[in-house]
């Protein structure tokens, strides 16, 4: 073989990314989805704003996470460290909640709901404004030229992005500190370091996520289209093509008979407003978010052409035997009410009312109850036997409050506040106390063979009456 014969090139194992540019349409999918948009964006950039009067000594934001105290404030709710389990069972109702609303309908969440989603609409939107519907940014796009109006639209473009991602990671902070004030901070240069570069941070995603990777993100870096298949069943009502209605493919010409051709007339309004550029037509596929959006574009199509509407749409794969011999999908409840289902939901249910019992349950008022063990115990001059314990009072109130610490069980024995003559003590607000307390039996009277005694802390609140308890022993030779 001669040397001169060239070589092809290897074949790339990557294939380059085509971008998408979705087609405007409109529907009750498409009006869905602005509205939800509407709502996830006011809440997310609103709620920082949002006052809550909890007294003087407490902040007064609404929903706060407040690291520096390790606390998390929503509304009237107050969670401190060690009830973190309240957090844990919010995570698992939230999946919980996922594991449901996929079995029934699909991956309605990453449709509608998931912040990838609802800001890569926004960005579309803004994308469209700016440089025309679909065919304006196609031609756009495939300008090889850069001139002037070409660079005056992507400029304008990126700008709207970059302060929609500015606001966005600006926003994130403001739930980890006082908000007015941290806005303040922010735009005067004296905000902490941390702060800036939260905002840096979460800009560059939002800006690169929602502007750049887009359908990227829920094809390769996000893990639930691979786990969605174990949450789906044949009863699951997700978007699918009516092949039997609509195949053959084609528009019917004059020559031909009405049924040389299905419903589909292969006008491509479906994969158009698809903003993961696939054909709902070729089946179910990983890359599909249940947007609904080709439901829209397709009915629009069927109406004008007078055919029925319901060629693309949500159906389940278990009513396709029925919907091919001619006979009506079932109900659709049938559909979302079914042992799956209902397993999800009691599930849910379960963990929800769990912890709404646990909250009315907590005490305002918590305490913990330590022996100090070195020395166990101290003979004093006069023969009395004394056992120190470090007492722990937190007062979940939002004033100061006076807490008196008194004991039951062996009579015999007294307690005693180390650095005051009384039995009670203050707790500032919304804090925790240590206090060393000292229990002490008379000489003569704590067991001789050096068994414990046990006996048993109260803590009461001299304000409201509240009351809690710990039980620890006593530890002592008699003389």
């Amino acid at each position: 073989m001669s040397d001169s014969v060239s070589k092809s090139p290897a074949p790339s194992l990557y294939e380059a990314r085509e971008p998408i540019f979705p087609k405007r349409v409109y529907g009750p999918f498409r009006n869905l989805k602005w509205i939800i948009m509407a709502v996830a964006l006011g809440i997310y950039y609103l709620t920082p704003m949002l006052r809550w009067d909890r007294g003087a000594s407490l902040p007064d934001q609404a929903v706060l996470i407040d690291l520096a105290n390790r606390r998390f404030f929503f509304f009237m709710i107050e969670i401190w460290p060690h009830e973190f389990y309240f957090v844990a069972g919010l995570l698992i109702m939230a999946g919980l909640g996922l594991f449901l609303f996929t079995s029934a309908l699909g991956r309605v969440w990453c449709g509608y709901a998931c912040p990838q989603t609802v800001w890569t609409d926004l960005f579309i939107l803004v994308e469209r404004w700016i440089e025309g519907d679909r065919n304006a940014r196609l031609r756009l796009h495939r300008q090889e030229k850069l001139d002037f109006r070409k660079a005056r639209l992507r400029v304008t473009k990126w700008i709207t992005w970059l302060l929609i991602a500015m606001a966005t990671g600006g926003a994130w902070v403001f739930y980890f500190a006082d908000a007015p004030t941290l806005a303040v901070d922010l735009v005067t240069g004296n905000a902490h370091p941390i702060a800036y570069t939260t905002v840096a941070i979460l800009t560059f995603t939002t800006f690169f996520f929602g502007g750049f990777a887009r359908e990227q993100i829920c094809i390769y870096a996000c893990p639930w289209p691979r786990i969605q298949a174990a949450m789906m069943d044949e009863d699951t009502l997700t978007i699918g093509y009516r092949d039997w209605r609509g195949e053959p493919r084609g528009k019917a010409r004059k020559d031909e008979p009405e049924d040389a051709h299905g419903d589909c007339i292969n006008c491509m309004a479906c994969v158009n407003v698809c903003p993961m550029g696939i054909d709902i037509r070729d089946g179910q596929q990983m890359e599909c978010i249940t947007c609904g959006l080709c439901i829209d574009a397709c009915d629009d199509i069927m109406e004008k052409i007078g055919k029925p509407r319901g060629l693309i749409d949500y159906l389940a794969l278990s009513d396709e035997d029925r919907e091919r011999d001619g006979q009506p999908p079932r109900n659709i409840w049938k559909h979302i009410f079914r042992p799956r289902t209902i397993m999800y939901t009691s599930l849910w249910s379960i963990v929800g009312i769990g912890l709404v019992v646990a909250l009315f349950m907590r005490s305002d008022i918590e305490a913990t109850v330590a022996p100090v063990r070195n020395p166990t115990f101290v003979t004093l001059s006069d023969g009395s036997i004394r056992n120190t314990y470090e007492v722990r009072l937190r007062n979940k109130h939002g004033e100061d409050r006076m807490f008196r610490i008194s004991i039951k069980g062996d009579p015999s024995l007294r307690v005693q506040l180390e650095g005051t003559p009384y039995e009670t003590v203050e707790v500032p607000a919304d804090q925790m106390k240590n206090q060393r307390v000292y229990v002490i039996a008379p000489a003569g009277s704590a067991p001789a063979d050096g068994s414990l005694t046990d006996f048993r802390f109260w803590f009461e609140d001299t304000g409201n009456g509240d009351r809690v308890h710990k039980d620890t022993v006593f530890n002592g030779k008699g003389q």
